[in-house]
């Protein structure tokens, strides 16, 4: 029906992601013009295009999970100070300060993850493997389909979203790029979860976290 090829081709032209061609390409049958129309009507061309613009105004959000056990605070970009005022943005700044606090991710994306832990963690992956009693051919291929499972556990833009898990977060933000007009993004969060690190009954106050947003 199509070809690699005709999705780089399609990516080239309209600047959208490898996915998102490819699943133009399929609901278009191949076709690769009305495949450009789908990504335009959707506005996945356009929000792609305006990730390399600038985005240095934005709000910092918070988000205190019901009884105070889990804070988080988040800087979400945005190009105008003008956009940083909507309720579109603050809305979705809000929802992602709860997917912090309910999924519980150690970076925005896997270019933060250090390259000292994924290795440590690509260790621990044959190790694994090997005592599955799986061929040496084959580790390295699973072990980097399980790094692509690291990612999505703690690597927030890889992460399902939480309110809805057919999209990620990185799709999120593409939507909303789309719909705002303006290029956004998250710069960094930080969560604080009420005796972290100390001696405690163990609750699971991310599983609250995600009932509630739902």
């Amino acid at each position: 029906m199509f070809t690699a090829k005709d999705v780089a081709e399609l990516r080239a032209r309209t600047g959208a992601g490898m996915m998102d061609c490819k699943k133009a390409l399929t609901e278009c049958n191949g076709d690769f013009e009305k495949a450009t129309t789908w990504l335009r009507e959707k506005g996945i061309a356009a929000a792609s295009k305006k990730q390399g613009r600038i985005a240095s105004e934005g709000v910092v959000g918070s988000y205190i999970h019901m009884g105070g056990k889990i804070g988080v605070l988040v800087e979400v970009n945005c190009e105008t100070d003008f956009v940083a005022r909507t309720d579109a943005f603050n809305a979705l700044v809000k929802d992602i300060a709860m997917q912090i606090a309910a999924a519980n991710p150690k970076y925005v994306s896997r270019e933060e993850v250090p390259a000292e832990v994924l290795e440590k963690e690509k260790e621990i992956l044959r190790a694994q493997a090997k005592n599955e009693g799986k061929p040496a051919a084959i580790i390295e291929k699973m072990v980097e389909g399980r790094v692509v499972k690291f990612y999505k556990d703690f690597c927030l833009l890889d992460q399902e979203f939480v309110k809805d898990p057919s999209k990620t977060v990185q799709a999120l933000l593409t939507e909303a790029t789309a719909t705002i007009g303006e290029k956004i993004s998250v710069r960094r969060f930080v969560r604080y979860e009420m005796g972290e690190g100390l001696e405690k009954r163990q609750d699971n106050l991310a599983e609250e976290v995600a009932k509630q947003m739902q």
